[in-house]
């Protein structure tokens, strides 16, 4: 029988091999410097975040000597809460001041010289007087919030060689800051305020608790709502659904709403929540129901995976033991699919979590100050926060920015952490 090759292919592919060889190195290390490439750039985006927010987690402060006269904070010696909470601790700073620096006495000089210190640090005095009322009429050194100038001069954020009409501080005022710094009475702390205050217009004095709770009633109503609807309906879908048009249907919706845009949900959340049935704008109650509708699709994909996972044998063996259909899936089923459940839901949770297009929609844009003390008051979060700061045109605000991604970033790892870990900690071999 004739060779049907004839003795030149042999030949031919031969020749091939090294390029094919050659092609696959090539294509070998492109991906890898796809991937070299890619890590460079999160690396550069990591280092130029932390190296911008690390410094808004200390703050600025100044040494001053105030005498807490007893004449200004409560002249009728009654230890009244609300008389000494009224008091002039702003007047008293100032005399502190005025006491470091007696060669100052222009007016424009004593502006000058006041705005060394932050607008909050009377509030701060007013704190430490009402918690220990003991220490009216005496003289206790208090180290006070500096202002985001001074602040971002000490940092090394603001530079002092540039011209003095292109600074925000005066050379007269780098003169006093030198002299407090030659004292010691100039130091960096620990800015406990950005993790305890609410937002303000002042950045020395904002922080993100205000908005750390508005997420955190957002996010327990998006589970309270999203969980258990997904699961029941992965449960029916994937269980007790009979094949259909009509199922069918239902499963390439709920693909879809997968993936639309999540500003789309914010439109229908204003539509729905606000305009016809007339929720509270900017509470955590309307973003809930807003970030409900966006995770809800992503459970229920998560849980019907979940459920598929788990092998027919398990089925077919509770079945045959007599259990019916609902407690074949609540007992046996449903307890083996709970770990891949619980890892969407999460997962789904952290996507709610630093969304900020659909809040922005249903109006939590909005400056809020106190801290909301339930699901239906005005209340921010944390991404829409960052937007906020974003958009301010103060230097100290772009730390804060940094520093608030940060914060946001740990939540998102932690909670994917949570995820990895539960889906470890349940899972149960075949």
């Amino acid at each position: 029988m004739n060779n049907p090759h004839p003795a030149g292919l042999k030949d031919l592919v031969a020749r091939q091999i090294p390029r094919r060889y050659r092609a696959e190195w090539l294509f070998e290390k492109a991906g890898l410097g796809a991937l070299v490439v890619g890590l460079g750039f999160l690396a550069f985006f990591f280092y130029t975040l932390v190296m911008n927010g690390y410094t808004a987690f200390w703050q600025s402060r100044i040494a001053l000597d105030v005498p807490l006269t007893a004449a200004v904070i409560d002249p009728d010696g009654t230890r009244d809460v609300d008389l000494i909470g009224q008091a002039n601790y702003q007047g008293l700073l100032r005399d502190a001041l005025r006491t470091r620096f007696p060669e100052v006495t222009a007016r424009g000089e004593l502006r000058s010289l006041f705005a060394l210190l932050s607008p909050g640090a009377s509030f701060e005095l007013r704190d430490r007087v009402l918690t220990d009322p003991s220490v009216i009429g005496s003289a206790v050194e208090f180290w006070a919030v500096a202002d985001d100038d001074v602040d971002m001069l000490i940092k090394g954020h603001s530079s002092r060689d540039v011209p003095e009409s292109d600074r925000r501080l005066s050379d007269q005022q780098l003169a006093w800051i030198d002299a407090l710094q030659a004292d010691g009475a100039v130091e960096k702390r620990f800015n406990r305020a950005f993790f305890t205050s609410g937002d303000s217009r002042d950045p020395e004095l904002a922080g993100i608790w205000s908005a750390t709770v508005g997420s955190f009633f957002m996010l327990l109503v998006t589970l309270v709502l999203s969980f258990p609807l997904g699961v029941a309906t992965a449960i029916y879908l994937e269980e007790f659904a009979a094949r259909s048009r009509w199922t069918d249907l239902i499963e390439v919706n709920i693909n879809n709403l997968a993936a639309v845009p999540s500003i789309v949900f914010g439109l229908l959340g204003l539509a729905l929540f606000i305009n016809l049935f007339g929720m509270p704008r900017s509470a955590p109650l309307v973003g809930g129901l807003v970030l409900s509708l966006m995770t809800l699709p992503v459970i229920i994909i998560a849980s019907r995976a979940a459920l598929t996972a788990v092998p027919p044998s398990i089925r077919e063996a509770a079945l045959g033991v007599g259990a019916s259909k609902m407690q074949m899936v609540l007992h046996h089923v449903l307890p083996l699919a709970m770990p891949g459940m619980l890892t969407g839901a999460i997962i789904g949770m952290a996507r709610a979590l630093g969304e900020s297009a659909p809040l922005l929609m249903i109006g939590m844009v909005a400056f809020i100050v106190d801290t909301p003390q339930s699901p239906v008051d005005p209340a921010t979060a944390l991404p829409v926060q960052v937007y906020l700061w974003a958009d301010s045109p103060e230097r100290a605000f772009v730390e804060r920015t940094s520093a608030a991604i940060l914060v946001l970033l740990v939540f998102l790892l932690l909670m994917n952490a949570v995820a990895v870990i539960l889906r470890k900690r349940f899972e149960q071999r075949f």
